[in-house]
């Protein structure tokens, strides 16, 4: 009874998840009571939606970059006395393959957690009850406690459905959604606008959480939530001695002095995991986050970290921003060690081609980037490191994930600079990834600090020895 939880799911991707698990927890956290958020899969849109409605972190359980007691670990570390939400991706069943594997169901039978079904109830009646049935039937490991009924056109549909499921299934209908206006939840090509690009977020999520009192029975989901439960899987609060999971859990080395690592932080650059910002804090950084929008330079700093984003919304401000775009550019070439990923590529490049016109970058690489009306990487990577570059020995594998719009329209060397060989994934061009010059790496490919545990330890000794090489340098004749 330490962990109460609840994993939401549903019958496929787009069938209202995140706007139910938002409201519910933003309802909960109204009533006082304390939520711990959690993601299924490696996005970020959605948890940051969550970790607004909690007021805390969301943390992601990503089954396919993170090993089974690093799963456990971070779950026991941020679970204890509260509630936990656990939205599912996908469908409940889909996985990387056809056992299921990294699947939803997998994660609540990991977790042994009940789960609560958002059924899309758009033109459907009974049939709504034969996939709840074969859901049941599907996996028996699998608890699903209760559903919800979503999109539902009026009071005669919601009994009809309703009823035939509590008939047939023998499982609990605890809330009947109507249908939303978009202008609830914008969406976009990634999904729900990120929460930090949305001017009036919380009003949107108080406003779920009232959807969520009046239509849902916000009482009985959490006596589904907190039992009967099963007994909790072995390990749990009693974190494994793997890495990954002491990486996110573990202090830094105390009495040495920290390197600063700067984080650009803003509404264009929002993508990061919270493990990883905790490894590096763990790993012995200074966290000093920078707004690539609004700062005009870099301060005094020993490496530096961009994360994903949407620098293409953003993309007028950063180029009118050119003092920062000058020093980032300088930085870089003077040695400073920088990571970047995905947004944070399309950045350090030379330009970035929209329709309403060409944009110059920081100009770290000689590459114009451009952006498509579809995906043109999108889905979980393996890489393999072929090439020499600041913070991976050649020949070790990386797993990450991709999901960008963008692509490579010119490069002037091209292919020279890149170190990775795709052995999953689109990556950046011609089956590789990861451009690296000077002591910058950047690439489409994000990685999870529990699935990666060298990649933290490894950007702040760059970090170090940046600062020490800076400091044994002769100081400049006045």
């Amino acid at each position: 009874m330490d962990y109460p939880r609840i994993v939401i799911s549903a019958l496929r991707g787009g069938a209202g998840k995140t706007i139910l698990t938002a409201g519910l927890i933003a309802a909960w956290r109204e009533a006082g009571l304390p939520v711990a958020p959690f993601k299924k899969g490696p996005d970020y849109i959605d948890a940051g939606w969550l970790a607004l409605a909690a007021g805390r972190p969301c943390f992601n359980l990503d089954t396919f970059l993170i090993d089974t007691p690093g799963i456990l670990a971070s779950f026991a570390a941020h679970a204890k006395g509260a509630v936990s939400v656990i939205e599912g991706n996908r469908g409940l069943f889909d996985g990387a393959d056809p056992q299921g594997s990294t699947s939803t169901a997998e994660l609540a039978k990991l977790l042994v957690s009940p789960v609560l079904l958002v059924l899309d109830c758009t033109k459907s009646t009974r049939t709504m009850a034969a996939l709840v049935m074969g859901c049941s039937h599907f996996d028996p490991d699998v608890d699903i406690r209760g559903v919800v009924l979503n999109r539902v056109a009026g009071s005669r549909h919601e009994t009809n459905v309703r009823n035939t499921i509590e008939t047939h299934c023998g499982i609990p209908v605890l809330g009947a959604l109507p249908k939303l206006s978009k202008d609830d939840f914008p969406e976009r090509h990634m999904g729900l606008i990120p929460a930090a690009e949305h001017a009036w977020a919380n009003e949107a999520l108080r406003a779920a959480a009232a959807l969520m009192r009046k239509h849902t029975d916000t009482g009985r989901i959490l006596e589904a939530a907190k039992g009967p439960l099963q007994p909790c899987p072995p390990g749990l609060g009693q974190p494994g001695e793997t890495q990954s999971a002491k990486s996110a859990l573990e202090p830094g080395a105390a009495g040495t002095e920290k390197p600063r690592i700067g984080v650009a932080r803003d509404s264009a650059f929002q993508f990061y995991y919270p493990e990883n910002l905790l490894a590096l804090e763990a790993a012995g950084a200074e966290i000093c986050p920078i707004s690539l929008v609004h700062d005009t330079s870099l301060p005094e700093l020993d490496a530096f970290y961009i994360g994903g984003g949407f620098p293409e919304t953003h993309a007028r401000v950063l180029a009118e921003n050119a003092s920062m775009r000058k020093s980032v550019q300088r930085a870089a070439k003077e040695g400073m060690p920088v990571y970047a990923e995905c947004g944070g590529l399309m950045y350090l490049g030379e330009a970035l081609v929209m329709q309403d016109g060409t944009w110059p970058m920081a100009g770290v690489f000689p590459v114009v980037f451009n952006l498509a009306e579809r995906p043109q990487g999108h889905g979980y990577t393996v890489l393999e490191v072929t090439g020499a570059n600041p913070f991976y020995p050649v020949g070790s594998e990386i797993r990450g994930h991709e999901f960008h719009y963008s692509g490579i329209e010119t490069w002037k060397d091209e292919g020279a600079d890149l170190v990775f060989r795709m052995r999953r994934g689109k990556g950046a061009l011609k089956g590789m990834d990861g451009l690296s010059k000077y002591n910058v790496l950047a690439t489409y490919t994000h990685v999870h600090a529990l699935g990666t545990p060298q990649w933290a330890p490894a950007l702040v000794k760059s970090a170090r020895e940046w600062r020490d090489t800076r400091r044994a340098r002769p100081a400049a004749l006045p």
